[in-house]
This record gives C-alpha cells, sequence and structure tokens, in this order.
C-alpha cells in the first residue's frame, strides 16, 4: 500500500478510528467489508497509476456484499439497483453488455479507484460509520490525489459526491458530475450524462490508454 496512506494510519483521528472499529468487533458487532477487503481500493488501484476516481458513499451492508470497492459486489450476489443503473448507462454510452456479476475489480485494475467516503459500516445499518474517522481519510486521499496528479477524471454522482469537488485543483483534472445512479435519482441526470465515453475521450487527449469497460 502507499506510503501516503499509510503514514495516516499513525493520526490520532486514525487510531481512534481503528479503536472504534475494534471495539465495535470485540461487541460482536459484524463489520463490511471483511477486514482484508476495507483497502481493497487501494490495493487494487495504486495512488501512481489512477486516471479515474468514482467516489461513493458507504460500504453495502448486507452479508457478502462489500468488497472494498466502491457501487461493486462480489461475484455470486445480486447485482444492487445504483449498478443496475450504472449498467444501463454503460449500454446506452458505449454498448456494454450487461454482465451476471456485479464485481467491478477490473475497472480497478485499470487505474479506476472505487472510493468509499466512508470505508465500513455495520451489517444492516446502512450509515452506521458515517463521522467515526473515514472521512477524514478519504478526503485526505483525494486532496493528495488532486494535488500529485495530473488530468483526473473525477466522476462525480450525486451531491455527496459533489461536495467532494471543494478539494479538487479544477484548473488540472476534469470533473464530470451527474445524478446519482439509484432508483430514486437515475432519471434526473444520471441517465445520458455519457459519462464513460467522456471519460475515454479524456484519457485519448491525454495519450492515456482508455478504460476498457466491459467486465
Amino acid at each position: 500500500m502507499h506510503q501516503y496512506i499509510e503514514s495516516e494510519f499513525q493520526k490520532p483521528y486514525f487510531l481512534e478510528l481503528k479503536r472504534f472499529l475494534d471495539n465495535e468487533t470485540t461487541l460482536g458487532k459484524v463489520i463490511y467489508p471483511h477486514q482484508n477487503l476495507i483497502f481493497n481500493a487501494f490495493e487494487q488501484c495504486l495512488l501512481e497509476e489512477i486516471k479515474v476516481v468514482i467516489i461513493g458513499q458507504d460500504p453495502y451492508h448486507g452479508a457478502g456484499q462489500a468488497n472494498g470497492l466502491a457501487f461493486s459486489v462480489n461475484v455470486g450476489q445480486k447485482i444492487p439497483p445504483s449498478l443496475r443503473n450504472i449498467y444501463k448507462e454503460l449500454k446506452d454510452d458505449v454498448g456494454f453488455e450487461i454482465p451476471t456479476h456485479g464485481d467491478l475489480t477490473a475497472w480497478a485494475k485499470q487505474g479506476v479507484l472505487l472510493l468509499n467516503s466512508v470505508m465500513t459500516v455495520e451489517e444492516g445499518k446502512p450509515g452506521s460509520h458515517q463521522l467515526k474517522g473515514w472521512e477524514t481519510f478519504t478526503d485526505a486521499v483525494i486532496n493528495k490525489i488532486s494535488g500529485e496528479n495530473n488530468g483526473i477524471i473525477f466522476l462525480l454522482w450525486g451531491n455527496y459526491a459533489k461536495s467532494k469537488m471543494e478539494l479538487i485543483d479544477a484548473s488540472k483534472h476534469y470533473l464530470l458530475t451527474a445524478a446519482h445512479p439509484s432508483p430514486l435519482s437515475a432519471y434526473q441526470g444520471f441517465f445520458h450524462c455519457k459519462h464513460f465515453s467522456k471519460t475515454n475521450e479524456y484519457l485519448l487527449q491525454q495519450g492515456k490508454k482508455p478504460i476498457s469497460w466491459q467486465l
């Protein structure tokens, strides 16, 4: 894992977050994703190789779903509604063939950082780990990516993701915004946003290899 990320682990806020997580586990609460997948987004997509950042809110809270990548679920799990809508937009935008699974690891391996702002959740309790320290950590990561890279494409879907715009230097990165892909808002500007084809146009303009979205 990147030394910058590991340096955050020593800061007081992160030690407090770790104490909270350890305590929850001691109390017998089930935390997702599994401990060895919490930092999966950074293990699959190295900070030096990032091309695209997609920001989610917090992990899926059902058994076996979360795999540490925003919007992604493990193979064998039912494809969640927001991801189904992402697939629909991909089909409309780039001719994507909709797969039978929801594992987005193949995107991560090509330089797509699938970052949940809050990286853990208690089983069956969405949002239960908000304001425990994760936002400080992931905001620091977004800030770092903005500061040390050029030409990164940030896909900001929904008001929560859009609130991260203030962390990003828009003079040297691409910010694409749309409604959230959830069934509640997808028809309010997510569908037909064409973010996937635009992302690849921006990558090609920079002489970078485009993302193969097909899974």
